[in-house]
């Protein structure tokens, strides 16, 4: 995808039945949409000190209840390196990541916006959803779960070749908002590269 047409793609608006996939992310008109902004419990997570409540499932089914096979209109913002298109939707002109922050069924996904910062204080005063019992951040969860990250070949060398799930060859820098997110997997032709020139004579770009 050139620069050019994703520019462009990210002045229509995309409107629909949603499907449910996760506490944060949907299906509307067969694409796959990142709730842009938030960051649920991912489905298998368990929360409270004791890990009583299956916060997201609890999440899924708090979004489904609100937007299963109702029709959404979704503002794409960007796309993630998985190829999700990333996105604020509404629901009648409710837009569905405040509501589900404010529910307490996500957060605010500080990482990459600040928009909702006021409604996850305002859940968590309250203790909804998930603050009830108390959270795992799903970001430290997922870190959590992947192990620690391996290592580059030498301190030179720590530029990460990712490939994306649309086959885009894609290289991080160290210090980018979304490097600690990836990890290197050989097997998939993933590699590491000791300088952005390399990386692009090898055919990765830098991310959009």
């Amino acid at each position: 995808m050139t620069w050019l047409f994703f520019a462009l793609m990210l002045q229509f608006t995309l409107s629909g039945p949603a499907q449910v996939v996760d506490g944060d992310t949907l299906i509307v008109r067969e694409q796959r949409i990142r709730l842009a902004g938030v960051d649920a419990p991912e489905l298998a997570q368990r929360c409270g000190q004791r890990r009583q409540l299956a916060c997201g499932k609890a999440a899924a089914a708090w979004l489904k209840a609100l937007v299963e096979n109702k029709r959404l209109s979704c503002v794409a913002t960007d796309r993630d390196r998985y190829g999700r298109v990333v996105a604020v939707c509404r629901l009648n002109g409710r837009d569905v990541g405040a509501a589900l922050v404010e529910a307490g069924w996500a957060t605010a996904y500080r990482k990459y916006s600040l928009d909702y910062i006021s409604a996850e204080s305002r859940a968590r005063a309250a203790r909804r959803g998930v603050w009830a019992v108390g959270l795992q951040r799903p970001e430290a969860y997922r870190q959590s779960q992947r192990g620690p990250d391996p290592a580059p070949p030498s301190a030179q060398c720590r530029i990460k070749g990712n490939i994306s799930a649309s086959g885009a060859r894609i290289y991080q820098l160290p210090g980018s908002r979304t490097y600690a997110d990836v990890r290197i997997d050989p097997a998939k032709g993933e590699r590491w590269f000791c300088s952005a020139e390399q990386a692009r004579r090898a055919g990765w770009r830098p991310p959009r």
